[in-house]
């Protein structure tokens, strides 16, 4: 959460010349309501059920940039899908550091806790071994502009994908 998947991945498909997706930006578009009151109403198995329909769709399609939601890794039909569908990029952020960036953020539901960082840590203990059992390619975010995360990305993708430049 606040590492940058979302506008890394849009500046990453517009490099690449394919299309970019975003799993709850989907989930918000098929539903017509933000994530935070998807989370209000149904809670978070409710969301999470939603984004294991949508994960699954959208890892189906060709030719895309897909950033999912930092909790879809908790699934291990997700976490199926991205592995045999993809390349999967994991940009690892310390607690601190995502903190800092989504401190002012009142829309991610998680995170309305009276100790966002607290939280933060627990997720990251959490999720963080998912994402490295995962990950094909681990980016570290630190405090890196989206620009300079990029730059250090797309050598390892064409690397990786033998990706003309």
């Amino acid at each position: 959460m606040g590492a940058g998947k979302t506008t890394v991945g849009k500046r990453l498909a517009a490099e690449l010349s394919k299309t970019f997706n975003d799993t709850d930006h989907e989930i918000e578009r098929r539903t017509g309501v933000k994530i935070s009151l998807i989370f209000e109403i149904e809670g978070e198995a409710g969301f999470r059920a939603r984004e294991k329909q949508v994960v699954d769709q959208l890892t189906q399609l060709a030719n895309v940039v897909l950033a999912t939601g930092g909790g879809a890794v908790l699934d291990a039909d997700n976490r199926s899908c991205l592995a045999a569908r993809g390349l999967v990029v994991y940009l690892h952020g310390q607690p601190k550091d995502l903190w800092h960036r989504t401190r002012y953020d009142k829309s991610r539901p998680l995170l309305q806790d009276t100790d966002p960082l607290e939280k933060l840590q627990d997720l990251y203990q959490q999720r963080d071994p998912l994402y490295r059992e995962l990950a094909d390619i681990v980016v570290d975010t630190g405090r890196q502009s989206a620009r300079a995360l990029l730059n250090q990305l797309l050598p390892q993708l064409r690397e990786r994908c033998k990706l003309s430049a």
